[in-house]
């Protein structure tokens, strides 16, 4: 199958590549327009440059294709709304979708975010069944990202989209971006951290989200949904393993919740005088002390999702980092 993945050069698109070769497919990256994209650099794929809000580019790229993954999206969380990130996210996704229509491509999968449902604690986790509770964080990211896949979805049961969701949780891989998991190993290596919050999340290693979107896109009922995520963990047990792995003292302070916030309120005043972008926003800080826990049962159980040890998918991220000399 011909395939075009948007965000080809991302963390998500640069494993997903690779995961849709070793099953025979075509893939067509359609890359931001001046982009090097070093991680797909060597790799048996036709490359197309455009930008999501020009939607000759994306016709072009699309042509001949059966299969999409839209996995591009403006990832940013500073400023915490921005017009560039709703028009990435939500018209960009309405852009590649009404082509996908227009074009017939036959089998569609859109990557989301865990966030877009309502997550739980780790006797009750979320569900794709859960509706939208982040929306009181105030981060534009969640908000577009949802907006978006309630578009998809629209589309799924007004016009017949042959689209599938999935869902990712917080990512450990190779291919990381400087923010996420690659920060977070940062911060545990150079002892930069003084402690851990209350909350948690819920982790996967990347190349699991892979097989994932690859079995959705072989093989899921257009409209459905699900959520790619593996283990909950709280900040402490996964610090602790990070630590592990990179043979240094883990972060042994617990830090309460009202200071977590405190520090957040600070370091966002401080970042707004100076005219730069906190290192932690209070908003993040917000979603430091929650515990955003998932279950993957249904991506288990209907797409065979794997469940890689995350104590496994660190290790690939740090010997990633090393080899790329990041870390």
């Amino acid at each position: 199958m011909k395939i075009l993945v948007t965000g080809a050069d991302g963390f998500v698109g640069s494993n997903l590549v690779r995961e849709l070769l070793k099953r025979n497919h075509e893939i067509v990256a359609f890359i931001q327009r001046g982009l090097q994209p070093v991680t797909l650099a060597g790799l048996p794929i036709s490359f197309r440059e455009g930008d999501l809000l020009d939607p000759d580019s994306i016709r072009a790229a699309m042509q001949g294709c059966e299969g999409l993954v839209h996995s591009a999206a403006h990832l940013g969380v500073w400023p915490y709304y921005s017009e560039i990130q709703r028009k990435v996210n939500v018209d960009g996704t309405r852009h590649v979708m009404e082509l996908a229509l227009e074009l017939g491509v036959r089998r569609i999968v859109f990557v989301g975010t865990a966030n877009s449902y309502g997550y739980g604690d780790r006797n009750n986790p979320g569900t794709e069944s859960r509706p939208y509770n982040s929306a009181h964080y105030g981060l534009g990211y969640m908000d577009t990202k949802r907006e978006a896949q309630e578009l998809v979805l629209k589309m799924v049961k007004e016009r017949g989209l042959p689209a599938a969701v999935v869902n990712p949780t917080f990512m450990f891989g190779p291919y990381a971006a400087k923010t996420g998991a690659t920060l977070m190993i940062d911060n545990i290596l150079h002892q930069k951290l003084i402690g851990y919050t209350p909350g948690g999340r819920n982790y996967v290693a990347v190349k699991d989200v892979c097989v994932g979107i690859a079995n959705a896109l072989e093989r899921a009922t257009p409209g459905s949904c699900y959520l790619l995520g593996n283990q909950n963990m709280n900040y402490r047990e996964v610090f602790n393993l990070i630590a592990e792995v990179l043979k240094v003292p883990p972060p042994k302070l617990p830090v309460p919740g009202f200071v977590v916030l405190a520090f957040g309120v600070i370091a966002t005043t401080l970042a707004k005088l100076r005219g730069v972008a906190p290192k932690i926003s209070y908003r993040m800080c917000r979603i430091s002390i929650d515990e955003n826990f998932y279950t993957p049962e249904k991506a288990r159980r209907e797409l065979g999702l794997p469940q890689t040890p995350i104590k496994v998918a660190i290790e690939e991220t740090v010997e990633w980092l090393r080899g790329d000399g990041r870390i």
